[in-house]
Formats: structure tokens, C-alpha cells, sequence
């Protein structure tokens, strides 16, 4: 009871007034099912791309964390392949930083931070992690992003202008 009514108070609130860039809805109506949409932060190689994410929270959520994964592909040293994602703020104590009074808008804001600032002493990726120190001759990054038409787009990323590498014939 105590989760159910905690989830409908965050709810609220993430509709009501949600962070920069962030929003969140239940899924068919079940509170402990939820999607998000993060857009990437501008001046950062995610500007412009809508990212989604599901939210399953677990029967002793606030005690325990919520489990978070992206479902839009994205490519980043901290984000595996299958949209697991290595944030201390997904992790109970002591490894990770989980707390109750901690809750879904402060996942959802850490993750954003997390696609601006990687953290690449925690990779879950080793060969973006090297790419982004520079062990490869061109700093790279190749990112996914929903385009108007809804359809998604990778493209690389790197000091010159952004190219598209999808095999989309015209």
C-alpha cells in the first residue's frame, strides 16, 4: 500500500512539474510499470535525440531501487547493449548509493547527467570507455536518434560535422 501510494504522489508530480527534459508516465495503468523519455542534453552528442527508457518498480521500492533500462539503442561507456545502465543511484548500498527518500525524477535526472558526463572509472562498455580516452586515432561517437518521422538514426559523431551512417537508401 505504502509503494502504491508513494508511486502516485511521484506520478503527480513528474506530470505536474517534471525535470528539464524528462517525462514519465505510468504503462497501461500500472503503477510499478512505467515508460520515460529523456531528450539529450544540448552540446552534447545526444542533442536532439529522444531517448526511451522503462521503469519496473519492485515490490519494496523505496527500500530497494527501481530497475531502469534504456529500450532506444544508445551508444555510451556506461549504457550496455542491452540498455542496462551502470549508475551507483541503481544500486543498493554498499556498492551503490540507493536510498528511499531518493525517487524516480532523481533516477531519471541522474541518468541525464550520466549521457552529459560519462563515467568512465565504471564502464560497462570497455571499448567506448577507450574511445573516449582516446586510445583511438579519431574521437568517435556514434549515437542513436528518433528522427520527426519516428523512425531512429545512428550517426557518428566527431570534431567535424555529423554523418549519417544509416544504410537508408533515398
Amino acid at each position: 500500500m505504502q509503494k502504491l501510494a508513494r508511486m502516485k504522489r511521484e506520478l503527480q508530480l513528474l506530470t505536474q512539474s517534471p525535470p528539464h527534459g524528462i517525462s514519465c508516465w505510468a504503462k497501461e495503468d500500472q503503477l510499478d510499470k512505467l515508460e520515460a523519455q529523456i531528450l539529450g542534453i544540448e552540446g552534447t552528442p545526444y542533442e536532439g535525440g529522444l531517448f526511451k527508457l522503462e521503469i519496473q518498480i519492485p515490490d519494496r521500492y523505496p527500500f530497494e531501487p527501481p530497475k531502469v533500462r534504456f529500450v532506444t539503442p544508445i551508444y555510451h561507456p556506461n549504457i550496455d547493449t542491452g540498455g542496462r545502465i551502470c549508475l551507483d543511484t541503481l544500486k543498493m548500498p554498499p556498492k551503490g548509493a540507493w536510498k528511499p527518500c531518493l525517487n524516480v525524477s532523481t533516477v531519471l535526472t541522474s541518468i541525464q547527467l550520466l549521457m552529459a558526463e560519462p563515467n568512465p572509472e565504471d564502464p560497462l562498455m570497455v571499448d567506448i570507455k577507450d574511445l573516449e580516452d582516446g586510445k583511438e586515432n579519431e574521437k568517435t561517437e556514434k549515437v542513436f536518434v528518433i528522427n520527426n518521422d519516428g523512425l531512429g538514426s545512428s550517426r557518428l559523431r566527431s570534431d567535424g560535422p555529423v554523418k549519417d551512417i544509416t544504410n537508408k537508401k533515398p
